[in-house]
């Protein structure tokens, strides 16, 4: 019923993931990051019927492509309400550290923490895991078993937490209370680097132990 595409995008490797309902035939986009037309030819190429936008925080290499699919398919933005802080401050998306001019992603809307919808027929939760940024978020499609975890959760890592709203003992405790409580089969799609799972990050990610 569902295939995951993933896209690498931006000079920083992120992973945006293209979500398609093969019965429908819709689908929705986390985390456009930048080349927005490569993004662009990926959904024309898997024909998909894009719905929405996803973002699971608001960092540059999470957003910049945003706008302009947003232009092309005339579909909303999603992020935590959390995040709608960071995506308007070039200081804390960081455009301002790696760009000439700063930037901010605007007419975002702003979910909550523990809300269900439904984007392209399949169910999903958020799950807002705060510690990367303030408001960060996993995707969590919990029919289907697989989170889309952006910069929380990695491959035996988590995300950077010295960047302006970041904390470690934040990001430890929503990773043990938010998703290590998860199923241990969950699959986990990560914003960088390969995917996983919850129970080999569980029992064995040096960074976040099973307390």
């Amino acid at each position: 019923m569902m295939k995951i595409y993933g896209i690498r995008v931006s000079v920083f490797s992120t992973n945006c993931y293209l979500v398609k309902n093969e019965e429908t035939g819709e689908g929705f986009l986390i985390d456009p990051g930048d080349y927005a037309e490569k993004i662009i030819d990926v959904i024309r190429e898997k024909d998909v019927k894009l719905t929405a936008i996803y973002l699971t925080h608001g960092h540059l290499d999470h957003m910049m492509a945003a706008e302009r699919i947003r232009e092309e398919y005339g579909v909303p933005v999603y992020c935590h309400e959390a995040e709608l802080e960071v995506l308007a401050d070039p200081a804390q998306n960081l455009t301002s550290r790696f760009m000439r001019n700063g930037y901010v992603l605007k007419d975002v809307l702003g979910l909550k923490d523990g809300a269900e919808f439904t984007a392209a027929g399949l169910k999903v939760r958020v799950l807002h895991t705060p510690g990367h940024t303030p408001g960060g978020c996993c995707y969590y499609l919990y029919e289907d078993g697989y989170l889309f975890s952006g910069d929380t959760l990695f491959f035996r890592s988590v995300g950077n937490t010295e960047f302006p709203g970041g904390s470690m003992g934040t990001l430890a405790r929503s990773i043990r209370e938010k998703l290590y409580t998860l199923p241990e089969e969950t699959r986990v799609y990560a914003g960088h680097g390969e995917s996983t799972d919850i129970g080999s990050e569980k029992w064995e990610n040096p960074f976040v132990p099973n307390l």
